[in-house]
């Protein structure tokens, strides 16, 4: 065989040995359950999040906040050891599409809930997080490198302790629509 067909055919199959990026999975199987809280996040697909480990099955959240407390310690939620080469997924905020949710930007302490409470607001573009912070009283703009368990943590804890404050009635619209509806 030509040296060349065999440089061509070695090319090939180094290309088709290497797995191609996985892609967010839209719609997700409404029995999905949220690992980290057991919520089921297809009921809220304005804010799934999603992990697409390198010899796993893709894992859904119903916001960005469970997803880092995930990806930060995914043994604890019955994860790999690691996700440092996972695919993450988070959903724009106003464009409603999927992003590299290692490219995204992160609105931190808005007054704009999520399924949990206090959530991180994604955006695609640093300019999108700075509007939605000015427009809904944010406190800073995190890139996806950024984010810290600790902060995960105290956000969690807020949401707990308004809870607990509010006997369990929290103010914040578990639907779908709620998104929209605050912007």
């Amino acid at each position: 065989m030509n040296s060349i067909v065999k440089g061509v055919l070695v090319f090939v199959g180094i290309l088709l040995s290497v797995p191609a990026g996985a892609e967010p999975v839209d719609p997700i199987d409404p029995k999905s359950r949220c690992p980290v809280c057991g919520m089921m996040p297809a009921k809220y697909p304005l804010w799934i999040a999603q992990i697409h480990a390198v010899d796993g099955e893709p894992v859904f959240f119903d916001g960005v906040k469970d997803m880092m407390a995930y990806y930060f310690e995914p043994e604890v939620y019955g994860g790999p050891p690691s996700l440092d080469d996972a695919d993450i997924y988070v959903r724009d905020y106003y464009r409603q599409e999927y992003i590299d949710g290692r490219s995204g930007f992160y609105v931190v302490g808005s007054d704009v809930m999520g399924p949990m409470g206090y959530e991180l607001i994604p955006f695609a573009e640093r300019g999108a997080a700075e509007q939605f912070l000015a427009d809904h009283n944010g406190d800073t703009i995190l890139s996806f490198t950024e984010i810290t368990l600790e902060r995960i943590n105290e956000m969690r804890q807020a949401h707990m302790l308004k809870m607990k404050k509010n006997k369990g009635n929290m103010k914040h619209d578990h639907s779908a629509g709620a998104m929209n509806s605050q912007q």
